[in-house]
């Protein structure tokens, strides 16, 4: 059987800055009908950014949802018909502070596609070249570089609980230790 749902009718409910909210009557490939509530988002970048001593470089920012701190790999919104390479280096450049001497593409993340339509693209980020760190506006966080494996075990030890952060840390640590 192929799967596939297809759209009857479409509710629009939110539209913001940084998502649009709508909710769907489908009829799915059996038949039967059903409702979606969907998030449409422009999707992302994050950049694992490793220098020559196998250091990452993260941010720890205050995410006003969780009303916590947390630590995450540099990333940002695609803005639109924004190419993600060039969004990964004005993000790693924002956040940072340095520039890639060499950025790859490394994979995609979805971070929840049961409601979400974010979809993330993940780079490694080598040879850095330190600069200056240029925050958007309403954007504070502070830039830290630890050893990659001490990033790998605060995944493992649930003290990283980013998704996103989470996949890319042990992604670029398996490319940086092969």
């Amino acid at each position: 059987m192929e799967f596939f749902e297809k759209t009857e009718k479409r509710e629009d409910i939110f539209s913001g800055r940084v998502f649009e909210i709508h909710k769907d009557e489908v009829v799915l490939s059996d038949g039967t009908r059903a409702f979606r509530e969907v998030v449409e988002h422009s999707g992302g970048v994050c950049v694992a950014a490793v220098d020559e001593n196998k250091n990452i470089l993260l941010v720890k920012q205050y995410r006003y949802p969780l009303k916590k701190v947390t630590v995450e790999v540099p990333a940002g919104k695609l803005e639109p018909s924004e190419d993600p390479m060039d969004a990964a280096i004005r993000e790693l450049s924002e956040e940072t502070g340095y520039d890639a001497g060499k950025l790859i593409k490394v994979g995609t993340f979805l971070s929840s596609p049961g409601f979400c339509s974010e979809k993330l693209h993940f780079y490694l980020a080598t040879d850095l070249i330190p600069g200056k760190q240029h925050l958007d506006d309403g954007e504070l966080l502070r830039c830290i570089k630890i050893p990659l494996q001490q990033a790998v075990d605060m995944v493992l030890s649930d003290e990283i609980d980013d998704g996103k952060t989470k996949a890319l840390i042990l992604l670029a640590d398996k490319i940086v230790n092969e």
